[in-house]
């Protein structure tokens, strides 16, 4: 029987092991999109305690805990750290087989040094042991950030976000690359007329414009990503319940927008015209910059009302949702290209009935002279775990070109979430490390090794020119 979680955890072949200590061991990380906060990487933040660099905002572990019948007190209410901390101690035990109870143990090795399994009996301990590590300089933001061997960053930032942050983080030369990513869904979110309204309002401000008009937001939201592009922003990333892909006028789309901006309420179909047009222009905006654009596909959020009202939103009341998204996808990618407007690309989706449709479609846009211009992205959320992470690399091996992937990001809130690069990592070594061992792969480890290589880091730094 194997030691739990040693130096060849999830690795079940020499050939496996071979690969990940010889070629994806010590790889640096370009995590290409997150949700850290880069105000805590510029004030290059020390925190208090394991449950505020731990639990705090982890909608992953708050929805785990309500399963187990905690109470919301201990959870995202007045509860102390500590007690926080046991109760989630208290559950960790019954996470078996969850992705939660991997990451767990990930993160208190890797960033700690902490190899016990987290229980009521070991908590105390691990409380102790972290707290005084986080209470010394080695622990800010910044440093664990070097710990873990990080060479670039992206964050995930509106367009009204002034990236004062990203500012500081570049004056004070922090040898890691804190890049923006620019996050335009509010500017498409017209469904709600009064906080569109609002947001508009924000928009108009910082762009230092009037918006009436739809031209007039267009107007605003290319100044804004001007801004960005000087700024370092590389990226676009568009989360979205499914594709918008209707037919539109420009006179139709701005009579929507002056509807909504009187304060009258769109229809269901004016709303996908509305997003369709807007959807549309933000991608020939992402070509005319040379960024790079991420649609994030299929979430179904806050489904809990009660709860939304309570807590307000990416407080673990999300999951999965089911609209069709092929047709309109092809059409959307197919527009762009049409008008030679269409910029490298990766796609997420969160059902996982969708991976074949994903990994198919973008072999339809490949080309340009551009290694890996469409790319399925990574297993996501309710998928980035072993059997969705399998699925994903399997799926894009037998419909793509797994040599041209562009690999793992964290996705994550946390400052102790690089582990799911290593996660990834160990995984995609032992698939191939099987097809060696089984014959289905020749025995060139020079070659599979450089393939490890590519997909884990230097793709990646290649696509988006970091």
């Amino acid at each position: 029987m194997r030691k739990f979680m040693d130096q060849d955890f999830l690795l079940y072949s020499e050939t496996a092991k071979y690969l990940y200590h010889q070629y994806a061991e010590d790889l640096p990380i370009i995590d290409y999109h997150c949700h850290i906060s880069p105000q805590d990487i510029a004030t290059d933040r020390k925190f208090n305690d394991l449950t505020e660099i731990w639990l705090a905002g982890d909608h992953y572990k708050w929805r785990a805990l309500r399963a187990l019948g905690v109470d919301e007190y201990y959870i995202t209410g007045g509860a102390s750290p500590f007690d926080k901390f046991m109760k989630w101690a208290e559950a960790i035990p019954y996470t078996l087989r969850n992705p939660l109870y991997h990451w767990a143990h990930l993160e208190l090795k890797n960033v700690f040094g902490i190899e016990k399994t987290l229980c009521p009996s070991t908590a105390k301990a691990i409380w102790e042991k972290a707290n005084a590590l986080l209470h010394t300089d080695a622990f800010s933001c910044r440093n664990i950030i070097r710990k873990a061997n990080v060479e670039a960053i992206c964050t995930t930032d509106d367009p009204v976000d002034s990236l004062e942050w990203h500012q500081k983080i570049k004056t004070d030369r922090f040898e890691v690359k804190v890049l923006p990513a620019w996050r335009p869904d509010k500017s498409m979110a017209i469904e709600n007329a009064a906080a569109y309204n609002t947001y508009i309002d924000q928009l108009a401000t910082v762009a230092g414009i009037e918006i009436n008009q739809y031209r007039d937001l267009l107007e605003a939201l290319k100044l804004r990503q001007t801004y960005f592009d000087q700024m370092g922003c590389r990226l676009s990333d568009h989360g979205l319940d499914t594709m918008y892909a209707e037919a539109f006028t420009d006179a139709e789309v701005d009579k929507i927008f002056q509807k909504v901006r009187n304060g009258g309420q769109a229809s269901v179909q004016e709303v996908r015209i509305f997003k369709s047009a807007l959807l549309f222009e933000l991608g020939r905006m992402n070509s005319e910059k040379g960024w790079v654009q991420q649609f994030h596909i299929g979430a179904m959020r806050n489904n809990n009302t009660r709860m939304f009202k309570q807590l307000g939103s990416d407080a673990g009341f999300d999951s999965i949702g089911d609209e069709p998204t092929a047709r309109a996808m092809s059409r959307y990618f197919d527009s762009l290209d049409k008008q030679q407007c269409l910029a490298k690309t990766i796609i997420y989706n969160l059902n996982p009935r969708d991976n074949e449709i994903y990994a198919s479609m973008t072999g339809n846009f490949q080309g340009d002279s551009v290694k890996g211009k469409m790319q399925w992205g990574a297993a996501w959320w309710f998928l980035d775990q072993k059997d969705g992470i399998e699925k994903q690399i399997n799926t894009l091996s037998a419909m793509g070109l797994l040599s041209c992937f562009v690999g793992m990001l964290t996705d994550s809130r946390s400052f102790m979430s690089y582990s799911r690069h290593e996660y990834f990592r160990r995984i995609l070594c032992n698939i191939l490390g099987q097809d060696v061992e089984r014959g289905e792969l020749p025995d060139d480890l020079e070659l599979i090794g450089k393939i490890v290589r590519d997909v884990c880091y230097r793709n990646a730094k290649n696509y988006f020119d970091f």
